[in-house]
This record gives structure tokens, sequence and C-alpha cells, in this order.
């Protein structure tokens, strides 16, 4: 059976998306630290792995075109939060790392979250849950 997955996502700019991530505070994947043709980021406690590739390489492995961003999604990678306040200063990272917030935060009850897209246009969620608040119905 699968014991790991990883998500690969195709990059205009391998530099900049790194250092975008990592000012998040996603640290860096020490299998893949010194390579030029990827990066590889490690997200959240189970250690989830993304890899990110430049385009040209991204198109390779698949086969086909990457998704123009600015038209429409495949996908929204959503990050669990520890709280309000770690939602909130999540989109303060992506603000100041030059990310872009497509939902401000919604506090919904017992789900509190906001949405931003990183430099390529790849959508994300950030999203704290109280389920002692969580509708039963």
């Amino acid at each position: 059976m699968t014991k790991d997955i990883w998500i690969n996502l195709p990059v205009k700019d391998l530099n900049k998306s790194k250092e975008f991530f990592t000012s998040l505070g996603f640290p860096l994947n020490p299998r893949h630290m010194n390579s030029d043709e990827m990066v590889s980021l490690v997200i959240g406690d189970k250690n989830m792995i993304v890899m990110l590739f430049p385009v040209a390489t991204f198109e390779k492995y698949t086969s086909i075109k990457i998704t123009d961003t600015q038209q429409g999604a495949e996908v929204l990678f959503s990050i669990g939060a520890q709280s309000k306040e770690e939602v909130d200063e999540m989109v303060s990272k992506v603000e100041r790392a030059g990310g872009t917030i497509f939902s401000k935060p919604v506090d919904g009850g017992w789900l509190y979250g906001a949405g931003f897209a990183d430099l390529d246009g790849h959508r994300w969620n950030v999203v704290y849950m109280d389920f002692s608040k969580m509708p039963t119905e």
C-alpha cells in the first residue's frame, strides 16, 4: 500500500517560489536542499511534501501543458491552523511575501479561514476548525 504522497507544482521562477514558501514558514526538505532542478518543502506535522519544478520540467513529466492559473484552477490546497491568530499570521506572511489574498479571513462560527494564491497562482486555504462549535445537523 502507498505510504507517502507528494504534491508536485509547476513554478515560473524556482528561486522566487523557494523564497516565498520559506518566508511563510515551510521548511525545505533536507533531501533536496542543494538542487537547482527542484525545491522540496515540508508542510505540517505529518510532513507532507510539496515539490516545486520549473514549468518545462513539470510539463516533461506530465506530457501536457500546465493550466493557466489566471483562468482556472485544478486544485485547492488546504492547510490546517492551530488558531484564528495563526490564520491571520499566515495571511500577513503571504501579503509580505508577494502572494495574493483572494478570500480575507472569514469567521463561520466553528470554521475560520482565508484563501491565498502563491506567486504562480496556485490556490491555498488556511483554516482553523473548532470542532466543539461544529453544528451537529
